[in-house]
């Protein structure tokens, strides 16, 4: 089948790649020609693990194509996705500008039925809205002989393993009004659920909230246990073993248990954010969700508070290494991540930072133009060389069994603050270490 994909971002890039991928001709189209001339030239404009690899195998075998020209994919393509960004406005809400001009776009060009897919994250009713859209300038050009449909089809995308997520979904969620749209949908979609049907038909706006709901829930568990963990410090019960007695119950499982400085990354903070705005609008404040932001909020602080308690609050002329820019691993991505509050928070009292990341020290140099007093290493025992601590704020697999006694030797001093609880305490004190991490009790 043909497609058309509005929006080269990180959910339309790795969409389109993946329909690629299963046989699909799929055209992506972007308003950004240099990105454009970049994408066409193989260069990938995020890092996702074995994205770059499959766009140049299906660029070369002629199945993906990118183009500034709507009219040029759209023309032969029944389907055409919408996966343009919905960034978060100053009072929460989801910037559907996007949406809507993309909408309008398919309505000036198209000459035949089409399927416009909706697959930004939207509030409920946005789907609609880009009906509208559509219709209305059908109107304007005088073709309301044009026949469409549309629908809302959420995307579930974990960065760093996008391509698993698309290729082997849990499910494939399709909001649709009508049995022509799902028939079709479904037969798109059918790669993806070849040996077992794991494809959800429903109304719209039940697809819509599905999206805000699913993440807003996996946000609420990360809080949840963010805000035990503190309980446990005071208590002292420890929260990997609450973690454990809790998880190995079948009706709550492990999956989003583990606490650490908080959620980030562009779904979780956006989607709370934007399903407050949304019930608020509607009437039905959404005071669990407020309470899951402010909670993760505070954890940040909560967790540098830890270091100025260790240092009498006095943190001026320390050096501190920090292991981890990005957001979560295996991804570029420093949106809301904890490395965007902590590392101003030593600068604004006299530190210096030493910082490493595998892949997302180029987005943190962009976040902090001209400041002083960090350093990016090449790797991260470089980053440990006379620190007088190691703040560890991204789970990378190279940070997981690193070698401590070549830690020992590069620091000053012998300090941990973990905050992805990555290391055992007790471990840490046999090999000398002053190891504080997250709700975890020490004898």
């Amino acid at each position: 089948m043909h497609i058309c994909m509005i929006g080269t971002g990180y959910v339309g890039l790795v969409t389109g790649t993946c329909l690629a991928e299963v046989g699909h001709s799929v055209w992506c189209v972007d308003v950004d020609e240099s990105k454009v001339e970049r994408l066409k030239n193989g260069e990938i404009p995020i890092y996702e693990p074995g994205l770059e690899d499959m766009v140049s195998r299906n660029v070369r075998q002629g199945r993906l194509r990118f183009t500034t020209d709507l009219k040029e994919a759209l023309d032969d393509s029944p389907f055409v996705f919408i996966a343009v960004g919905t960034p978060p406005g100053e009072d929460g809400s989801a910037d559907l500008r996007y949406v809507l001009d993309a909408a309008r776009q398919i309505g000036s060009v198209m000459e035949d039925y089409k399927v416009v897919v909706v697959k930004s994250t939207v509030p409920v009713g946005t789907t609609e809205k880009a009906r509208l859209c559509v219709s209305e300038e059908l109107g304007i050009r005088g073709r309301d002989d044009l026949d469409f449909d549309v629908a809302f089809c959420p995307e579930f995308l974990k960065e760093g393993s996008a391509i698993d997520d698309f290729m082997s979904p849990d499910r494939v969620v399709i909001g649709t009004d009508n049995q022509k749209t799902a028939d079709l949908l479904g037969e798109l979609f059918s790669a993806f659920s070849f040996r077992e049907d794991r494809i959800i038909f429903m109304s719209i706006p039940s697809a819509e909230l599905t999206k805000y709901a699913s993440n807003s829930m996996l946000a609420t568990r990360i809080s949840f246990m963010n805000q035990l963990a503190r309980f446990c410090e005071k208590i002292g019960a420890d929260i990997d073993q609450v973690r454990h007695g809790m998880g190995s119950d079948g009706r709550i499982g492990s999956a989003f248990l583990y606490p650490g400085v908080g959620y980030g990354g562009s779904c979780f903070p956006k989607d709370v954010k934007a399903l407050i705005h949304s019930g608020r609008s509607h009437g039905v404040p959404m005071t669990l969700l407020e309470s899951v932001e402010e909670i993760n909020k505070s954890q940040r602080k909560w967790f540098f508070d830890k270091i100025l308690s260790h240092y009498g609050a006095d943190i001026s002329g320390k050096t501190f290494a920090v292991w981890g820019l990005s957001f979560k691993p295996n991804t570029d991505d420093i949106r809301e991540a904890p490395a965007l509050d902590i590392i101003p928070w030593l600068l604004e009292r006299g530190a210096s930072v030493r910082a490493y990341d595998p892949v997302g020290q180029e987005n943190a140099k962009a976040a902090f133009p001209n400041t002083e007093g960090i350093v990016y290493c090449d790797d991260n025992y470089q980053a440990l060389e006379n620190a007088d601590a190691l703040i560890l704020l991204t789970e990378w697999l190279p940070f997981r069994r690193p070698e401590f006694d070549r830690m020992k030797d590069l620091m000053g001093e012998h300090v941990i603050f973990d905050g992805r609880n990555q290391y055992r305490p007790d471990r840490m004190a046999d090999l000398g270490f002053v190891y504080y991490g997250i709700g975890r009790y020490v004898k």
